[in-house]
């Protein structure tokens, strides 16, 4: 197929492929591959149940971390894996991988730069840049998707009560990710003056593209900064191509990687809790390439991250 269809155009094609054993990956995206690339979903599949998404293990910092980190040692120089937070099929990422309660707007900067600063190429879901949260149905009727009412019944039959299985279906349900993009204020957050196929997020009034423009410090800004490094010429060598080394696995609700290439390191280092964490730095900081708040405490090569607080270093 690759043959007769992709490779006389010098298409650029991106494969979802599953359940893959280490030895097929060169077939799939090394050098004379099947696609250019493939989609990384060892993080979206992770406590998945047999018995259905009410029976789903939620996932925690820690666990999105050694996922993470499994994929890239996985690949290794193989190809380019394409990292996502989320997508069509899937919950928002925000409110999947940081826990209830947490998902302030420092915590979706950090999940964006842990993510996009993976070894990889990053695909970004429409209202990824902004932080579009999951919807939180008040209903079952308000669905739309099929695998989702199927899983309601499933829940159902399984002896939740109703309520108790639409809590478990919102948790992951595609219809999360399917909702109007979030425009502005206005009504139907901008999206169409007509009935949408599904509801608008009641968040619209506060997460919106309009509002988050105007707003230096927003989410979406951010984004177009952290973007940014991959076209600067001072890190874009070492962001696109530099190898991944993970540090501080041992850390507590840390993820912190290393990239690096012939001349340059970068540490990309993230904390997952609400409180402080110290750490103590292998190198001497050079340079503070990215924050995701407004200062970063420095004593030598200690380091006190702030609570969701996300830097990327130059050592």
């Amino acid at each position: 197929m690759r043959d007769r269809t992709f490779l006389p155009h010098g298409a650029f094609t991106a494969g979802e492929v599953f359940n893959e054993k280490p030895e097929d990956i060169p077939a799939f995206i090394g050098d004379n591959g099947y696609f250019s690339t493939m989609f990384d979903f060892n993080e979206t599949i992770f406590g998945s149940s047999e018995k259905g998404w009410y029976d789903q293990t939620p996932i925690t910092p820690n666990d999105y971390r050694s996922c993470c980190f499994a994929s890239q040692k996985k690949i290794g120089d193989i190809g380019m894996l394409s990292n996502i937070i989320e997508n069509h099929d899937e919950p928002r990422g925000v409110s999947r991988y940081i826990p209830e309660g947490e998902c302030t707007p420092a915590a979706k900067k950090l999940l964006a730069t842990m993510n996009i600063m993976l070894r990889g190429l990053p695909f970004i879901y429409q209202g990824q840049e902004i932080g579009m949260e999951n919807v939180k149905f008040q209903s079952i009727d308000e669905v739309d998707d099929i695998s989702t009412l199927d899983e309601y019944q499933v829940a159902l039959n399984a002896g939740l009560t109703p309520d108790a299985a639409l809590k478990a279906v919102n948790r992951v349900s595609r219809d999360n990710a399917r909702t109007p993009f979030q425009w502005d204020a206005s009504e139907n957050a901008g999206f169409t003056t007509g009935t949408p196929w599904l509801r608008v997020n009641r968040n619209y009034t506060e997460i919106n593209l309009e509002s988050q423009k105007k707003d230096p410090d927003s989410v979406y800004q951010y984004y177009r900064r952290l973007l940014a490094l991959r076209k600067d010429p001072a890190y874009a060598e070492t962001v696109i191509y530099g190898e991944l080394v993970p540090v501080f696995e041992d850390q507590d609700r840390v993820m912190a990687y290393y990239r690096k290439s012939a001349d340059q390191t970068l540490l990309v280092i993230g904390n997952y809790k609400t409180q402080p964490q110290t750490l103590t730095l292998p190198a001497e900081i050079r340079k503070i390439v990215l924050n995701n708040l407004p200062q970063l405490k420095t004593d030598g090569n200690e380091i006190v991250l702030e609570g969701y607080q996300a830097v990327i270093l130059e050592v």
